[in-house]
């Protein structure tokens, strides 16, 4: 009887999950791993568009997920390609899926065009991935996101400010250094 004992003690024990030790903790190289693989993912998902926004924590090999989103299947898609990750143990997906809103949608296309559209800012507009996101949510919204000079973070967030009907804008942008 002993002898067994000992030996599923010494097996659980090699695995890091005995008698309440915590199991073991990633090297930095794997974090940054994990980390690049997460941000490639998400990345690389199909309907992820300017009125999405995600963000995510590696903690150890758990990754937290959060931010908005306007469809709902790209909550459950960005969940399940960062569980497929290698090295990620578990996923807490804290994405919000945003309400469907005509008005909210209405506004969202007029924000953008007059971010994107107008001229010191159509740099942006290049590309696929565009790095200032727009979002919308009860007439409310938030600029996510980076720009390269605090004049144009502050010319984003005058110009959803000017369209009609927009209750409140916040510039979360992040300038680059």
């Amino acid at each position: 009887m002993k002898s067994g004992a000992l030996v599923i003690g010494f097996a659980l024990s090699l695995s890091g999950l005995a008698y309440g030790q915590s199991r073991i903790e990633p090297t930095p190289r794997e974090i940054e791993h994990i980390q690049r693989e997460v941000r490639h993912e998400l990345i690389m998902l199909p309907y992820l568009g300017v009125f999405d926004s995600i963000a995510f924590r590696v903690d150890g090999y758990d990754v937290t997920l959060t931010g908005q989103v306007t469809r709902p299947t790209l909550k459950s898609d960005a969940g399940s390609v960062v569980k497929r990750i290698e090295g990620v143990e578990h996923v807490n997906n804290q994405i919000e899926v945003l309400p469907l809103s005509s008005i909210d949608d209405e506004l969202r296309i007029r924000v953008f065009q007059a971010i994107y559209g107008y001229s010191p800012l159509q740099k942006y507009a290049l590309g696929t991935n565009k790095p200032i996101r727009i979002i919308v949510r009860n007439g409310r919204v938030n600029l996510e996101g980076v720009v390269d000079n605090e004049m144009d973070k502050n010319l984003a967030g005058i110009r959803a400010n000017g369209v009609s009907n927009v209750f409140a804008v916040a510039n979360n942008l992040q300038v680059l250094n």
